[in-house]
């Protein structure tokens, strides 16, 4: 396991994140061996501008709700996405005038995952939002990073409550105080491990942005 918290790549216009497709998982804490953590955060804008990854792999980018993850996903994904909230913005429009949210929600997440998993079966690379709280998601990503030869790599946008919670008030949509508690305690623990250098179940890589680094990503892609 490799963290990497220098300024070694601080200055460079990209960086291709390691590709592990017939590595093992190691028994016990889950991580591949070789697995690297980059650490982007505080680099004061001196980070990289782009992300590539083998054209087989899956990457997660993962936050607070009102963290930037659809912002950042729409601006620098070049290829194949998948975000809930294009799903939720969809349904919204047909049923958020007639009916309140907590209604059709299990319709908006099942839609979601059904779009996934079709996603999925192209065997590309794709860049999927997650919430951070559904562990299973990521696992389920995991096993089809493997099965089609790739690697899962995880991105972790860390940016303070207040300003997840001014990112809700921007957009004008909010989570309930609870539901922003779940998550928070989820990012928190998450985002400890893997400081520390144990990545989630299955993940080959990590990779941690402030809201600077995220503003300067520009363009995440699978180059092979």
């Amino acid at each position: 396991m490799t963290v990497n918290r220098t300024r070694a790549y601080a200055t460079t216009s990209a960086l291709a994140l390691p590709q592990q497709p017939s590595t093992p998982v190691r028994e016990g804490c889950g991580t591949l061996p070789a697995a690297v953590v980059r650490d982007l955060r505080e680099r004061a804008g001196h980070s990289p501008h782009g992300l590539y990854f083998g054209t087989a792999d899956l990457v997660v980018v993962t936050g607070l709700p009102g963290s930037g993850k659809s912002t950042l996903m729409r601006r620098a994904v070049a290829g194949r996405r998948v975000d809930s909230q294009d799903t939720r913005d969809r349904w919204d429009g047909r049923l958020a005038r007639r009916l309140p949210y907590a209604v059709y929600r299990p319709l908006v997440r099942l839609a979601h995952y059904a779009g996934l998993r079709r996603t999925l079966r192209s065997g590309a690379g794709v860049v999927v939002h997650d919430c951070g709280t559904q562990a299973w998601v990521r696992r389920w990503l995991a096993r089809e990073a493997r099965r089609r030869g790739g690697t899962l790599h995880l991105l972790l946008l860390d940016v303070t409550a207040g300003t997840a919670l001014e990112g809700q008030r921007e957009r004008g949509r909010g989570v309930s105080r609870y539901a922003f508690a779940r998550h928070r305690g989820a990012l928190s623990r998450l985002l400890r491990s893997v400081e520390r250098g144990e990545l989630p179940e299955g993940c080959g890589s990590a990779v941690l942005l402030d809201r600077t680094a995220a503003d300067v990503l520009r363009r995440i892609d699978f180059d092979g």
